[in-house]
């Protein structure tokens, strides 16, 4: 019997080509994209599942509220750590990290920087990293040793085994390589490939614990809760940090929090840092669960649309066999025999459906994964959960889809059936008219986002951020006593205008604040937050910044040593009506309250140095004597290329050996929207196939609507109905139900938008012109797929319709 089920399933698909291809692609085009972001959503929520100690590994953040400023950061003080591990049970181990790379590393006359932390030796079994080689314990409780990756030492060693042997940093400094870890995945928050031991820092026995500058991990014993820990944390903060608070400011942590000031410390699980935290000290860009969160429910929305014109076209097309049916079992067939036609049929088409998607996703994943910024692959052995997944699916959705024709149409009397009593179109099936609206709202939905996302992606873009970003290059690891010889020699190229050296640019880079007061007022309420960064007096013609106040630094003057320039948010906080000329003073030692005091010599327009996400904050620059990090230089629009070029001829003359890492500013401010931009162009994509499955349906019910009214319409026409009148007929059941789709998308999709764009501090408008253009793209876009159809029955000869009447 299901041989002979499979004969006939096999015949009907064949004998309705049309049909059959637009229901097998379309469904199979749904699961592709579904599997596509199901792919995506999985790699995101793998992030340091890896650990070993992944369950019971923490870190902890801070977040800190002074004079009226707040920060959340990713780190503590430099004794946390130690202390909790030394004084409280409940915490098997504590480990810290400090992001800040000791220097190049020689490779024959090769120098080059490889991603690089200081780190305690707890790290390894307090995250649970897989030591290949070497005493986890003890491999950096010595000053001058280092822990590398299996790829470093195979880079630097040729082998594996490289325990015992030496890296040579800058010119002639050893490390002694005491252990070799496995790996990293990509889908860590690490990013480090050499861990040098945090003896060698020399912060890192400091005492101070209002200075938080140190990643803190700590492993809980079992059973421990978190939110016990953060009250013990909190317990040894005031025992250590209130009384520096009290020696510092005179007051108590009760009445600083009394007052709106507090510093609390918080516990996220290590696997929740990619998608739940994005703090200042994050180690590596994060993720965000929101997006986690917006896929998945696009991938819903899709494979909905998808099996929507699955089990749309199959109850449109089942109405056209109901005489089939009535045939059959006036020949004798039971009711179970057209049920399991009915369901043979469906399940093998989408069981058809399921493997071509396989076929697609294989196909797709080089261009997904180069637009979503992954590394995907499809893999039976690995995503084991795979195969069951697509035949359970398949399964479903060939029964839900075929159950109509099934159950319904095997239960209709063959005498009424037989004498045409038996009617469908778009008006009778309130079920199809429900589900067709449902696919339209889906497709304006996101297409309304698409258009929202890259406005606000263009706004940021073209947006004047108070410096001049274009055309500026960027030269990253400038130091040592050849920095000045490097600007002078590339200054003398013709193509370069002009030229700074700092370590702060307006760049994607996370920067501590410092505590600063008005002269004579060292009390919370008057302290005011800022960022410092230290420039040289090219900076500001460099960057095209306006001094709005007062004037810029200047080598020949000796008091600029000990002076400011402040940008206008920072005046303002300080209340300063004419900045220049004042004084503020800075806490230069936290433990003992030792205070410096600056001049202000000039005020600078406001410019946006973070991304647009926030406000622009407080900054005070000041003169850097020795300068280092970055060699930036404003070039002239002409002959680009050619000054590249010479640029890069005089850094390997001035630096031989030392690798040359070039990017325009412009370039780099980009990266800050990288993840934005990212969505907005997986959300073009996923209209775009939301649109072209959803019209794929569409094109089959407008199909089957104009076959349903064939004789109708050679009714109309011998009538004298126009051509034109008939596809107004045949289309506007269809318009009518995109109009609803649209209604019901367009106050949905203002309100999700609206909740995106809370998360920028300078954001575009949602222009009714977004909504308009949506609806008008999605009707023309239906209309074109209907007016195939509609035109082909209103042009019939009417003698075709009619002529077995």
């Amino acid at each position: 019997m299901l041989s002979n089920y499979l004969k006939i399933a096999f015949r009907n698909l064949w004998r309705n080509k049309t049909y059959s291809a637009i229901n097998l692609f379309g469904l199979a085009f749904g699961i592709a994209t579904c599997l596509l972001i199901t792919f995506y959503v999985i790699d995101e929520l793998s992030y340091d599942r890896f650990l070993g100690n992944a369950d019971r590994a923490y870190r902890i953040n801070t977040d800190i509220n002074f004079g009226g400023s707040e920060s959340h950061t990713a780190a503590t003080a430099a004794p946390m750590g130690p202390a909790l591990a030394q004084v409280y049970p409940d915490i098997e181990a504590a480990a810290r990290i400090r992001d800040q790379a000791p220097g190049m590393i020689r490779k024959g006359t090769e120098k080059i920087q490889e991603r690089s932390v200081y780190a305690d030796s707890t790290l390894f079994d307090v995250l649970g990293l897989t030591v290949l080689a070497g005493n986890s314990k003890t491999a950096l409780n010595q000053p001058h040793t280092v822990v590398i990756t299996r790829r470093m030492a195979l880079k630097y060693f040729d082998t594996p085994e490289a325990v015992g042997k030496t890296l040579i940093l800058n010119e002639n400094d050893p490390y002694k390589v005491t252990g070799v870890i496995e790996d990293l995945p990509r889908t860590s928050h690490l990013n480090a490939d050499l861990y040098f031991s945090m003896l060698d820092h020399a912060d890192s026995k400091e005492n101070s614990w209002l200075s938080h500058n140190y990643s803190t991990y700590l492993l809980l014993k079992p059973g421990v809760s978190p939110q016990q820990v953060e009250g013990q944390i909190r317990q040894l903060f005031l025992k250590h940090g209130g009384p520096m608070i009290q020696q510092w400011l005179g007051k108590n942590v009760a009445e600083l929090e009394a007052g709106g000031s507090y510093v609390r410390y918080t516990l996220l699980p290590v696997p929740d840092i990619h998608l739940h935290s994005n703090r200042v000290d994050e180690m590596n860009p994060s993720g965000n669960i929101q997006y986690v969160y917006i896929f998945s429910a696009i991938a819903i929305f899709i494979l909905f649309i998808a099996c929507i014109n699955f089990m749309n076209l199959a109850t449109a097309r089942s109405a056209h066999r109901a005489k089939e049916v009535g045939v059959r079992k006036v020949l004798g067939s039971a009711s179970a025999h057209l049920i399991g036609q009915f369901l043979t049929e469906s399940i093998l088409l989408s069981f058809m459906a399921c493997s071509i998607s396989l076929l697609l996703v294989e196909l797709a994943l080089p261009a997904f994964n180069q637009l979503a910024d992954k590394q995907l692959s499809l893999n039976f052995i690995r995503d084991w959960y795979l195969l069951p997944f697509l035949l359970t699916f398949a399964l479903f959705v060939g029964v839900l889809a075929g159950s109509y024709p099934a159950f319904y149409l095997s239960s209709f009397e063959p005498a009424k059936v037989l004498k045409g009593k038996l009617t469908a179109g778009m008006r009778s099936g309130w079920l199809r008219s429900s589900l067709v609206v449902f696919q339209f709202f889906a497709s304006v939905f996101l297409i309304i986002c698409t258009l929202a996302i890259h406005r606000q992606l263009n706004f940021i873009q073209q947006k004047q951020v108070g410096f001049d970003r274009e055309q500026v290059l960027m030269l990253d690891g400038v130091y040592g006593p050849q920095v000045q010889a490097l600007k002078n020699e590339i200054l003398r190229i013709p193509g370069v205008q002009s030229g700074t050296v700092t370590g702060y640019l307006p760049t994607p880079s996370w920067r501590g604040n410092d505590s600063f007061f008005p002269e004579g007022e060292i009390t919370p309420e008057r302290a005011v937050q800022m960022q410092t960064w230290y420039v040289d007096p090219d900076y500001m013609k460099t960057m095209g910044l306006q001094l709005l106040a007062g004037r810029n630094f200047s080598n020949q003057m000796a008091t600029d040593s000990s002076a400011v320039i402040l940008n206008e948010t920072a005046a303002k906080l300080f209340g300063y009506t004419s900045p220049t000329g004042r004084k503020i003073a800075e806490i230069e030692d936290l433990r003992t309250g030792r205070t410096r005091e600056l001049h202000i010599i000039g005020v600078v327009k406001n410019f946006n140095y973070e991304s647009l996400r926030e406000n622009v904050g407080a900054l005070c620059l000041l003169l850097n004597a020795n300068p280092a990090g970055y060699a930036t230089f404003r070039l002239k629009t002409q002959q680009l290329p050619e000054t590249v070029a010479k640029i890069e001829q005089t850094w390997q003359r001035v630096l031989p050996g030392q690798p040359f890492r070039a990017q325009f500013m412009d370039e780099a401010f980009d990266s800050i929207y990288r993840s934005e931009q990212r969505v907005g162009k997986v959300f073009l994509s996923f209209a775009i196939t939301a649109i072209v499955i959803a019209c794929l349906g569409l094109f089959g019910l407008a199909a089957y609507s104009a076959e349903q009214r064939t004789k109708e319409i050679g009714v109309r026409k011998v009538l004298g109905a126009t051509e034109l009148q008939l596809v107004a007929l045949l289309s506007s059941d269809f318009v009518r139900l995109i109009s609803i789709a649209f209604l019901i998308a367009v106050p949905i999709a203002w309100y999700v938008m609206n909740q995106w764009l809370e998360g920028f501090a300078y954001r575009s408008s949602l222009s009714i012109w977004i909504f308009l253009g949506a609806g008008a793209a999605s009707l023309c876009i239906a209309l074109l797929t209907i007016s195939s159809q509609a035109i082909r029955a209103a042009s019939m000869n009417p003698v075709k319709s009619l002529k077995s009447e």
